[in-house]
């Protein structure tokens, strides 16, 4: 009997703290923690399919995978993603330098809103560009959105939005490129963003193109379920993401146009931010010593944590492809 006894107490230990739901909430609180970034890539012209501009795409984009590489974001939000006919298609190269799967939405694929004349548009100036969104974990649904054409006709913009298959459970995360100082896109992108309250995990990221003291930023600061990532983290801090001359020694990005927003789905479990900061804040060099930045934006990264749900714990991709 005193043999049993030790036996016995050592298995109910063994279930108790070995159990699927002790296991299921330890899995929770660590996959619901997110590393996020969005960066506008800086294409390089939409007569890039001819000849070289002066912008050094190829140059900046193994700067930009090296960074990316370093920095280890498990969602990227991508802007002036390009697919030409000099350097192909460059979220495509990204997604597969880290090994994470990507949706890519061609704006200039919605010039006329008729298919086969975009599509022989952009086939004759080999080149189209719009938004991307890479990840390491598996993308289950993708949708596009046409934003109105308030100030532009034939200036196309979209909102992209990929469904994600994170650990605990899907998230929704959008990346979106408006036309400067466009109000009536940043309207429709807050609008169609919204949507997806309930959940308490979708997250909106991209260049808006405007700053937070415009119209409609403006009540989406003052909106409680609307959480600015960066600015929550860094209150005092102005955080200026453009517009960077890439040529030059000393940074000269002065204003805030990129931005994170989380959704708070007023489930009572409200999106926590980590902390947030900006990346891409440092220049590189060419071969002959002369100073080249990434790109015209800075990028901007957060930490987050979203509220949790109660899915089956899935892996991350160890050997991913693009989508």
């Amino acid at each position: 009997m005193n043999r049993v006894f030790p036996i016995l107490l050592w298995l109910a230990f063994t279930l108790l703290f070995w159990s699927p739901t002790a296991w299921a909430e330890s899995g929770k609180e660590e996959s619901s923690r997110l590393r996020v970034l969005t960066y506008n890539l800086l294409h390089d012209g939409a007569w890039s399919g001819f000849f070289e501009n002066g912008t050094h795409l190829e140059e900046r984009l193994d700067m930009s995978i090296q960074e990316l590489q370093r920095l280890q974001p498990d969602v990227i939000a991508l802007q002036e993603a390009s697919d030409s006919r000099k350097h192909g298609n460059v979220p495509q190269r990204i997604a597969e330098a880290l090994g994470y799967q990507m949706v890519f939405e061609p704006a200039t694929q919605h010039i006329s809103g008729i298919g086969f004349l975009d599509r022989l548009i952009t086939s004759a100036i080999g080149f189209k560009e719009g938004p991307a969104i890479l990840s390491r974990y598996p993308i289950v649904a993708s949708e596009v959105y046409d934003l109105p054409r308030c100030q532009r006709r034939m200036d196309p913009r979209i909102l992209l939005r990929a469904e994600i298959s994170a650990p605990d459970g899907p998230i929704q995360v959008f990346s979106a490129h408006t036309a400067k100082g466009d109000e009536c896109q940043l309207t429709r992108v807050g609008e169609v963003f919204r949507e997806h309250r309930g959940t308490g995990r979708a997250i909106l990221m991209g260049d808006l193109n405007t700053g937070e003291q415009s119209p409609v930023l403006t009540e989406w600061q003052k909106e409680p379920g609307l959480i600015d990532a960066f600015r929550v983290a860094n209150p005092g801090i102005s955080g200026g993401t453009v517009w960077q001359n890439i040529h030059v020694e000393w940074p000269t990005a002065d204003r805030r146009v990129d931005f994170i927003f989380l959704l708070d789905g007023g489930t009572g479990d409200r999106p926590v931010v980590r902390s947030s900061r900006l990346a891409f804040d440092q220049p590189g060099r060419l071969p002959n010593g002369d100073a080249l930045w990434p790109s015209d934006h800075r990028s901007v990264l957060a930490d987050i944590e979203l509220a949790p749900v109660d899915r089956p714990r899935i892996s991350r991709l160890s050997d991913a492809s693009p989508r």
